[in-house]
């Protein structure tokens, strides 16, 4: 009877027609494989950088600062030329081939041949003739394939899962659609966090037995990159289908929905840029991803330094990450449940807000942990723990907060918000948000980062710095919240007006 109070009363409403089954569900077995192999890219990266020679969590900001951000801008310039050029089929298939023949090479071709590849040797003399600040930096250059490893797995998510995804899912939704079924088709999506995870983790047993000589994790990367690339080939297959059967159908796409897609608009740096500028809407959208970016940035690296003491062998940092995947999936399917509710009964701007308030109280928890450990102390010895493991816990139990109110919110409330907007605006905007203000936050927060470290000495000493910083980030990021909720409803009442009025003439 308790979990009846959560079942809403109108909850066959939620339930699709026939002609929205035919678009929902391919979307959300496409979403599906897309996060799927995003998890284990994501979970693979960083097990890769955090743990390989010489090399910690201090190197995450110096890669998000430069590395994702220069490979983002290029991409930006590419993916410019490519759509002028191509069509949008075209434009997936492209991309996503380029995205899994990397992952396919590197698993067979680039990693096993890393004693080759990377010049350990010119690093230690470099590292030798450099202040110890510069470790980081160097060894960004000495693993320099890992690196270019994490820069395509981060670009998966600002690529495939932003702009190539979310880009098809306005294009074929209404509004009414979007809040009816974003929070809920994302459950399936949400579930291959927990299907990643595991994997993962069967991954992780699996190389436990191997027979002396095999290099455990090259063996899993080979296990790993043939999930994603099975993945790969389901979502292409979802994208195929959708092609042919859905957008050409006029009773599950309106026609001037497709009028608009196959409009050309020109997507260079230079207009993206006056976009934010000269756009309230669009800058409001692209504060929302950049505070987003820079406050789980800030609390992600601190976390993993303390992931990589706890657990400074590959194999065990993998398999804590596939728990930690899983667990994300299960508390973004609850928060998926609940998000429809709060859309229906609380409004866009309320659910906007839960994301920046649920990582400023867990991450005020996790820096409580480092700044006031004996605060703490009553329920180390409670539980039976050692200070590190607690705070790689309660680091975790942040990170699955955070990351399943953005899934299960932010997300759906960030692509809610191009709908109402015409054709010019949804490409040129969602581009500039996405593909750029998403690597910013990411980068802003690591420029923070760097200045402190390099300020300071280390990431330790500039922990109380990070937590006040991020407190000041989460209360800009509300504030962008409040002033887009107005300007979104005033977009969509204009949107339905319109539309109302073309079916009344």
């Amino acid at each position: 009877r308790g979990l009846l109070r959560f079942i809403p009363a109108d909850w066959w409403s939620v339930v699709p027609t026939a002609k929205e089954r035919k678009k929902i569900l391919p979307l959300a077995l496409m979403f599906f494989c897309i996060l799927f192999n995003y998890t284990i890219l994501r979970d693979t990266k960083d097990v890769l950088m955090v743990t390989a020679p010489k090399s910690g969590a201090e190197v995450i900001p110096f890669l998000k600062t430069y590395v994702n951000l220069p490979g983002a801008i290029l991409f930006t310039i590419i993916y410019s030329k490519m759509s002028n050029a191509m069509t949008q089929s075209q434009v997936f298939y492209t991309l996503i081939s380029v995205f899994l023949a990397f992952f396919t090479a590197f698993s067979f071709i680039l990693y096993p041949s890393r004693a080759i590849l990377h010049p350990h040797v010119w690093c230690d003399a470099l590292a030798a003739a450099l202040p110890v600040s510069f470790s980081a930096p160097i060894a960004i250059i000495r693993n320099w394939t890992f690196a270019l490893f994490y820069l395509m797995a981060e670009m998966w998510g600002s690529v495939v899962v932003s702009i190539l995804f979310w880009g098809l899912a306005n294009q074929i939704c209404s509004t009414t659609e979007a809040k009816k079924f974003y929070p809920l088709f994302g459950m399936g999506a949400n579930v291959a966090l927990i299907f990643s995870g595991q994997y993962v983790k069967i991954v992780s047993k699996l190389r436990e037995n191997l027979p002396p000589g095999v290099d455990p994790w090259g063996f899993s990367l080979k296990l790993l990159v043939a999930g994603i690339l099975v993945s790969g080939v389901v979502m292409t297959g979802c994208f195929l289908y959708i092609q042919k059967s859905v957008i050409p159908d006029p009773s599950c796409v309106d026609p001037s929905q497709q009028r608009q897609s196959k409009q050309k608009t020109k997507l260079t740096m230079k207009e993206s840029a006056q976009f934010l500028m000269r756009s309230t809407y669009i800058r409001d959208l692209a504060l929302l991803v950049i505070c987003y970016g820079m406050s789980i940035n800030i609390v992600e690296v601190t976390w993993k330094s303390k992931l990589k003491a706890q657990f400074p062998d590959p194999n065990s940092y993998s398999a804590f990450m596939g728990n930690f995947s899983s667990a994300t999936g299960t508390v973004t399917l609850v928060m998926m449940i609940l998000g429809r509710q709060i859309f229906e009964k609380f409004g866009w701007g309320v659910a906007a807000s839960i994301t920046p308030i649920t990582l400023g109280v867990t991450g005020a928890m996790f820096f409580s942990l480092i700044l006031a450990p004996s605060f703490w102390n009553p329920i180390t010895a409670a539980i039976g723990t050692t200070p590190l493991m607690l705070a790689v816990l309660i680091g975790a139990f942040q990170n699955i907060m955070s990351k399943s109110a953005k899934y299960s919110l932010f997300d759906p409330c960030k692509e809610m918000a191009y709908i109402p907007l015409d054709a010019e605006s949804k490409t040129k905007g969602k581009a500039a948000v996405d593909v750029i203000g998403n690597p910013l936050g990411k980068s802003g927060g690591s420029f923070i980062q760097q200045g402190l470290i390099f300020g300071l000495g280390s990431l330790a000493v500039s922990t109380p710095y990070l937590g006040v910083i991020l407190g000041l980030i989460i209360m800009g990021w509300l504030s962008a919240a409040r002033s887009l909720n107005v300007q979104f409803e005033e977009a969509d009442a204009a949107t339905k007006r319109q539309q109302n009025e073309q079916n009344g003439s």
